[in-house]
């Protein structure tokens, strides 16, 4: 009988959660930003995890998918092309070797090339 009442009674201590939240994200915020969060917390009677959590799941951001045209990126990648080049050519420089006549053409080729996709990139933007 003793041991019968001990299995019904209640052993005490916190009810389960139905959700147990045993993950944990790492943000870092400068001292100024932190102090601006824990106040809107604070003021919203809510503490700092429950705050962002409210925040980050039903807060909408708006923001616009910027797509790049295909002239942007054909010029991004012509660009990249002409400065590995450039940079070959200014690292054979700073090494005191002197520039071969096929060299030097490559970087007449290279600077006119780069002002033409710098025109074509103004005609573009506007």
């Amino acid at each position: 009988m003793e041991q019968q009442r001990n299995s019904i009674k209640n052993k005490g201590g916190r009810p389960k959660k139905e959700v147990k939240r045993d993950q944990l994200v790492g943000v870092k915020f400068t001292l100024y930003e932190r102090r601006i969060i824990e106040s809107k917390a604070k003021n919203v009677n809510l503490t700092v995890s429950e705050y962002l959590r409210e925040i980050a799941l039903k807060a909408k951001i708006n923001y616009k998918n910027k797509v790049l045209s295909k002239e942007i990126l054909s010029f991004t990648g012509q660009l990249n092309h002409l400065a590995a080049n450039l940079n070959q050519i200014a690292k054979k420089r700073n090494s005191n070797d002197e520039l071969n006549p096929v060299e030097r053409a490559e970087l007449k080729v290279c600077t006119q090339r780069i002002k033409d996709l710098a025109v074509e990139i103004k005609s573009c933007m506007s």
